[in-house]
This record gives C-alpha cells, sequence and structure tokens, in this order.
C-alpha cells in the first residue's frame, strides 16, 4: 500500500488543500457531503439499541467500578467527567482573536475522567469490561443478573489471567486498557509507538503490564499487535482503528452529556444549536461521541475534528475520500506533534466513513498555540491539562473567523447568540506534575 509520486501529485491537482496541509498551515475543512441526519440515519451501521446496550452494561459493572475503584465509589461505579463552564478563558480567546464570540462556552472534563484520566476511559474501559463479561458468563461465573461485584474474587482474577489482552496505542488508550485489564487479572500487553511519554510506559509497567516499544509511529505499534493476538489464543485485540466496541463506548458520552445539559438549564433544539470541538487522532474516541451526540440532538449538533498541523490523518483522508488508503506520510507531513495522543499518521477507515454524512468539518491547529492555550486555560480557569486537550479550544475561533458559509448554509448566524460551545478536554489529569509544568513553562514563553 502507499501511493507514488505520481499519483501523490495528482491528487494535490484534484483536491488543492492538500499543499496548504504539506506546509503545515492551520486551516478548516468544511465537509460538503454533511447530510440532514434523518435522511442518514436509516443507513448508519450502528443504532440508538447498540448505544444503549453498552449503557446497559457499563451500568451492570458499576457496583465492581465502585468496590475496585474507589474514585468512582461518590459516583456509584459510574465514569463520568463534569461539564464546566469557562467564562475568563472565553474572554482570553476573544482578546486573542480581538473579536466577540456569542453563546456560552463550556470545557467537558474528560481530561479528569476516573481511573486512567482522559477520553479513553470511556472506550478503552467498555471494551475490556464487555470482554470480561463474555469469558465469565462462559465459564459461568455471573450472568447478566449477577451482582457484578462478584467480579472482584481469586476465582475471577484465575480465569481472567489465563486470556490476554493486546493493543496499541500512543499512550492514552494504552492507560485505560492496561489499567483495567490489570485490575481484573488479564495478562495485558500494549504495544507503544515512539511517541508515547514515558511516564505513561512506566505507569502501566508499575500495574504489571507488558509494555513493548517501538521506534515508528502508531500505525506499527497497532499492526505489531494485531500480529500478536492472531498467533495466540485466548486473546483479545482491542482494535484502535475498527473496534465497534470502542465507539460503542465513546457514544454512552452522549446520553450523559444530555443530562449535564439538562441540568444546567441548556436546551439543544432548532432555535439553540450546540458546537462540539472534539481532538482526533485514529477517531474512535471524536467518532463515537459525535455520532452518539448525532443520535440524540440530529441537525441541531454541529460536531467539528480538531488535529495537529503535523498530524492531519482524519482530514486528509474524509477529504479526498481515501480514508485509510492514505497516511499523512504520503503527502511528506512528519507526524511529530507535542499531542502525543493525537500522532496518528493514518486515520480509522471506520470512523471516517461513518462520520462522512454527519461530521460538521476538522481543522488543524499549530503546537506553539496548544501550549499557549495550555497555560491560558490554567491561568484563567485554574485547569491543567496536556497539549491535545486544547485541540479543541480553537473551534469556535475557526468557526466564527472562517466558517460564515457554514453558519449561512445551515441558517446559524441569527442563532449564536443563543448557541452553546463546548470544548472536550480529552487528558491531563494524570501527567506528572515535573512534566505537566514543563508544558507550562513552553506555553508561557
Amino acid at each position: 500500500m502507499g501511493l507514488n509520486t505520481q499519483e501523490i501529485n495528482d491528487l494535490i491537482r484534484e483536491f488543492p488543500l492538500l499543499e496548504r496541509l504539506q506546509k503545515t498551515q492551520p486551516l478548516l475543512w468544511l465537509n460538503p457531503k454533511i447530510t440532514g441526519f434523518s435522511a442518514v440515519s436509516a443507513r448508519l451501521p450502528l443504532a440508538q439499541t447498540d448505544v444503549a446496550d453498552a449503557s446497559a452494561r457499563l451500568n451492570r459493572f458499576a457496583p465492581y467500578l465502585a468496590e475496585v475503584f474507589p474514585e468512582t465509589a461518590a459516583t456509584k461505579g459510574m465514569i463520568e467527567s463534569p461539564l464546566r463552564e469557562v467564562p475568563q478563558f472565553h474572554r482570553q480567546l476573544e482578546a486573542r482573536a480581538n473579536q466577540t464570540f456569542p453563546g456560552r462556552l463550556l470545557l467537558k472534563c474528560d481530561s479528569h475522567l476516573p481511573i486512567s484520566g482522559s477520553i479513553k476511559a470511556r472506550g478503552g474501559i467498555y471494551e475490556v469490561l464487555k470482554y470480561a463479561e463474555t469469558v465469565a458468563i462462559e465459564a459461568g461465573l455471573i450472568t447478566k443478573e449477577s451482582c457484578y461485584s462478584k467480579l472482584n474474587s481469586d476465582v475471577c482474577r484465575e480465569l481472567f489471567s489465563q486470556y490476554q489482552i493486546v493493543v496499541g496505542s500512543t499512550g492514552n488508550l494504552g492507560l485505560s486498557i492496561g489499567i483495567m485489564g490489570a485490575a481484573l487479572g488479564f495478562s495485558v500487553t500494549v504495544h507503544m509507538s515512539a511517541d508515547a511519554r514515558k511516564w505513561k510506559k512506566d505507569l502501566l509497567r508499575s500495574k504489571g503490564v507488558q509494555v513493548i516499544e517501538y521506534e515508528y509511529d502508531y500505525s506499527k505499534a497497532v499492526e505489531e499487535g494485531r500480529k500478536q493476538a492472531l498467533s495466540q489464543q485466548r486473546c483479545h485485540f482491542v482494535d484502535d482503528e475498527n473496534s465497534n466496541d470502542l465507539f460503542l463506548g465513546y457514544a454512552v458520552a452522549a446520553e450523559r452529556l444530555a443530562k449535564q445539559l439538562s441540568e444546567q438549564n441548556i436546551q439543544v433544539d432548532a432555535e439553540h444549536p450546540l458546537f462540539v470541538y472534539l481532538p482526533c487522532g485514529v477517531g474512535g474516541g471524536p467518532g463515537g461521541v459525535a455520532f452518539g451526540l448525532k443520535l440524540l440532538f440530529g441537525d441541531h449538533v454541529h460536531c467539528f475534528f480538531a488535529e495537529p498541523t503535523h498530524s492531519p490523518c482524519m482530514l486528509v483522508g474524509m477529504y479526498t475520500g481515501l480514508h485509510d488508503q492514505i497516511s499523512v506520510q504520503e503527502l511528506g507531513i512528519d507526524n511529530q506533534t507535542c499531542a502525543d495522543g493525537l500522532a496518528v499518521g493514518r486515520a480509522s477507515g471506520f470512523v471516517g466513513k461513518v462520520m462522512e454524512p454527519l461530521l460538521s468539518g476538522v481543522y488543524t491547529v499549530e503546537d506553539e498555540t496548544l501550549y499557549q492555550l495550555l497555560a491560558e486555560i490554567y491561568e484563567s480557569e485554574q485547569i491543567a491539562l496536556e497539549p491535545s486537550a486544547l485541540a479543541g479550544a480553537t473551534g469556535i475561533v475557526n468557526l466564527i473567523l472562517q466558517g460564515e458559509s457554514y453558519l449561512q448554509d445551515h441558517d446559524l448566524l441569527s442563532k449564536l447568540g443563543n448557541s452553546t460551545h463546548i470544548i472536550w478536554a480529552t487528558g491531563g489529569s494524570m501527567v506528572p506534575e515535573s512534566e505537566w509544568q514543563s508544558y507550562y513553562k513552553l506555553g508561557k514563553s
């Protein structure tokens, strides 16, 4: 697989934005294939019933989680994050752009999800729990009517120790799979790409997880993980590029967010549009969340993905229609970014195709901007995030400054005063203090 020089040149002639992407210039791409939700809902590969099934499974596991992870006891075993309004940061973004941004700006703090401190605590932990449920039911240890705190026993850990879980990751997915898998008693192997932070590898090893490191990027780690899983019995491969289970674990976030919006008296309807800005690596996390939101809110929610200028794999895949048949490296883009969770050169074809009629657009952001925003949100709101979690923060800026044609086409210009904008903060609370301080100093300088 791979395009030759002539094919790349032909592609750039056909898709001129690629030239700006090659120069790693930040830009906003608006998706011309977005379609009214009612017209596509019947053709989607997954439905609200699938999300409801995932939600019910997480509820069954709640007693187990509350017992094994004390940090979830207060929420009775629910892995959920706060939704916070960030008015001071909103004003800082306005000052930065010298422009007012109407509507309310909120931060969805998946950076502070319990257990593994990132959005991956949704999909990653869900997929491990689903596998554990399947193994335990087949062995006759539980039924779906059991109290799942039963799984916190030596008998269950002994059973799970005979099974393996394997994943390839840039960092945060590996953390969620490793922490949850090891707690249940599975033998877990995480194949880590070169971008993964040392502290994430150290933390996994401290939990008894086997970490295999590569000098290459994310795609190589996934490829090697897949090979290992195929060569062994009783081995479950968590496929970050193609997993329905990961995707559905993320999609459950939508019903939880809807409840939080309702509790804060925030309406979402034709007159009160919702805009959501989601950092994107391979695409599973933002794709699952956006999919769940479209199922709930249809055309009243507008989802945008955010990528580093050096790793715009989803933008390249969706813009050209080639999805996972093209990598950023084939365009001469180096895939080197401080946003380690977003350092992905080839997007998930599964997610790209599902999102083709649903996604409003994709924009790119420079590393330097991520660091600056990291310092600004800490100073204005006292929230500590990792660089990749700030990718969503320029969404409102890009929409108002560059997205006028989208706002006009969707009859949104007159409704911006009633709009709600959510930055999805994807990670940060588990970053060691010394490492976070170095990010902060960079942002200040």
